[in-house]
């Protein structure tokens, strides 16, 4: 008995070129900058989708010697590094308090939590340089630091609250009744669970941190020893004759370490997903 085969709908097929033309649109301007970062500005100007004519790493020499790259680099890691163990340090602990506190006080705590996604990001400029100054931090990488995890410290919370609430309470009953305290849970039942979570904010957090502009140049300055590397890849912009072939293999320097990153944590979220799956 012949099986007949059932012909994709139109909506499916709509919703297959969609993906794919949505995936089209996001390769795209990267396939362009890959490509720029091997060209002259002749080239990029009279074939910008064409390949290159040869693959040589120097745009990528050029820009990291122009623009120091790789210092700003070791800056960027540093400031952001350092500013995702403040979140973890601090969101993980008032997570764990939210999300096993009842009542009106802890309810009306998270909704001060989610209030910091109504402040943009530009309306606290004014009144954090004066804060740096006051404190005398300004042009230093502890300011940014100690600043970059407030504006994290939100969604942080949020996130890891929500997760922190799948955790079943008989788990933690359990763990108490063999005489387990509150670090104990914390850190040996709560903790392994709420793995994809963590990973979620380490993910959204290090790309907020990394790609951070505005605040990295006000407070930190152009300074070649302490800039961040948004600062410095602006810097191979001339306004007289800009190479645009360098420019952009800077900016490819800049997108490695988050691809790199991105793919660890990535594989390490679908893990934990998979294993509390399997689990269930």
């Amino acid at each position: 008995m012949s099986r007949t085969r059932r012909r994709p709908g139109v909506g499916r097929i709509a919703a297959h070129l969609g993906a794919w033309g949505y995936s089209l649109a996001l390769l795209l301007p990267l396939y362009y900058l890959v490509v720029s970062s091997f060209k002259d500005n002749d080239e990029i100007f009279s074939d910008p989708l064409g390949l290159p004519d040869s693959l040589s790493l120097t745009k990528f020499s050029t820009s990291i010697h122009d623009a120091r790259l790789d210092l700003a680099i070791l800056n960027s890691l540093i400031v952001t590094l350092c500013s995702l163990a403040v979140v973890l340090i601090l969101a993980v602990p008032a997570s764990y308090a939210l999300a096993r506190a009842k009542g009106r006080v802890a309810a009306a705590i998270e909704r001060a939590f989610s209030l910091g996604f109504l402040i943009p990001t530009f309306a606290a400029l004014v009144p954090t340089f004066l804060l740096a100054a006051q404190l005398g931090l300004f042009h230093t990488r502890t300011f940014i630091i100690l600043f970059l995890p407030a504006t994290s410290l939100p969604l942080a919370v949020v996130l890891l609250t929500q997760f922190m609430r799948t955790v079943p309470d008989e788990v933690e009953e359990a763990a108490r009744m063999d005489g387990a305290g509150n670090w104990t849970v914390l850190v040996r039942i709560y903790l392994p669970m709420v793995v994809p979570g963590i990973v979620t904010v380490l993910i959204l957090s290090f790309l907020a941190f990394w790609n951070e502009y505005l605040y990295s140049l006000v407070i930190i300055g152009p300074d070649e020893a302490q800039r961040t590397i948004q600062v410095a890849v602006p810097t191979l912009r001339s306004s007289l004759s800009t190479d645009f072939g360098v420019l952009s293999a800077g900016t490819v320097v800049t997108l490695i370490p988050v691809y790199a990153v991105y793919s660890v944590l990535q594989r390490r979220m679908e893990g934990a997903l998979m294993g509390g799956a399997v689990k269930v």
